[in-house]
């Protein structure tokens, strides 16, 4: 196994071992293009792992575990330099860089959101949670676009719209996760809006006040999501159906809030096998018939309307 084939093996081993879900829609792009998403991905798990980090071994003092954490985003922004220092991943991220002439700057955003996360544990806009969300999420997807392939620069804005109603899901599903590591991600303004303070959040109150929120915020990540929808034109067939699947397991986990009342502090909302089964079946499916143009009508990018 050369350098370069090991690098990769080591971006897949980690995806796979890390993300379960991200795994299994990537096959659902060729194998050049599915080793490098496995690249991209291997950085940005990596990069968010050095900010969890802040919250783990607390023996230490919290301004050492930030120091630290910034300090593991700084050898990653190192990785991307001309002299790169020794690691695993080099090989595969430069080459991934270099295949698909990916500009820096996307990187470079993603490890200034992963800092926002040392610097901030709240809100009090959505505009500034969305500046976040860019940087976390967005700028993966215009990496992610380029070793995609598209046929029309239009692609890169509901790219953007995707990456950000991917990350709100996130943010939707985990409230109780980042409550508990001192993160609260939904914006002051937001909870103001309806009377629900931040003591009602820490205390586990699921009112009706808190669903009225809940549902607010499902809704406007639904936004984002229609909003991405003349993305999946645009993607090269070849690699289209993965974001479009990732638009499907996404939009079921809204679907998921919902169905258990918007009660995402006492249970994570979460697909169950069967579900990502069926999605990814019907995915593969028509990305089948999609290499029969007669008797294909296109895939149908659908989710729950309220």
């Amino acid at each position: 196994m050369t350098p370069l084939e090991a690098s990769y093996a080591y971006a897949q081993k980690l995806t796979r071992s890390r993300a379960t879900s991200f795994y299994y829609t990537f096959w659902f792009l060729p194998p050049e293009r599915r080793r490098s998403i496995f690249a991209v991905y291997a950085f940005s798990r990596r990069a968010d792992d050095a900010v969890d980090a802040v919250e783990q071994n607390g023996a230490r003092t919290a301004g050492t575990r930030t120091a630290d954490a910034q300090a593991a985003l700084d050898r990653m922004r190192a990785l991307l330099g001309p002299s790169p220092p020794e690691d695993p991943l080099v090989p595969a991220l430069r080459d991934t860089i270099d295949r698909f002439s990916i500009p820096l700057e996307p990187f470079e955003e993603l490890l200034r959101g992963m800092e926002m996360d040392l610097e901030k544990t709240t809100y009090d806009t959505f505009e500034e949670l969305h500046a976040y969300c860019y940087r976390a999420a967005s700028v993966i997807g215009l990496i992610c676009m380029e070793i995609f392939g598209y046929s029309d620069p239009a692609a890169r804005a509901p790219a953007i719209d995707l990456g950000l109603a991917m990350q709100l899901t996130n943010i939707l599903r985990d409230v109780a996760e980042d409550l508990e590591r001192g993160r609260i991600y939904l914006p002051r303004e937001d909870l103001a809006r309806f009377r629900y303070s931040v003591q009602d959040l820490r205390g586990g109150t699921v009112d009706d006040r808190f669903r009225a929120l809940m549902a607010f915020q499902v809704n406007r990540a639904r936004g984002y999501f229609r909003a991405s929808e003349p993305l999946y034109p645009m993607v090269l067939p070849e690699s289209r159906y993965c974001p479009i699947l990732l638009q499907r397991f996404y939009s079921r986990i809204l679907d998921a809030i919902e169905d258990q009342g918007y009660d995402v502090l006492t249970r994570r909302p979460s697909l169950k096998w069967h579900e990502k089964l069926f999605l990814a079946g019907k995915t593969w499916l028509e990305a089948r018939r999609a290499a029969h143009p007669r008797t294909d009508a296109g895939p149908t990018v659908t989710s729950r309307t309220t």
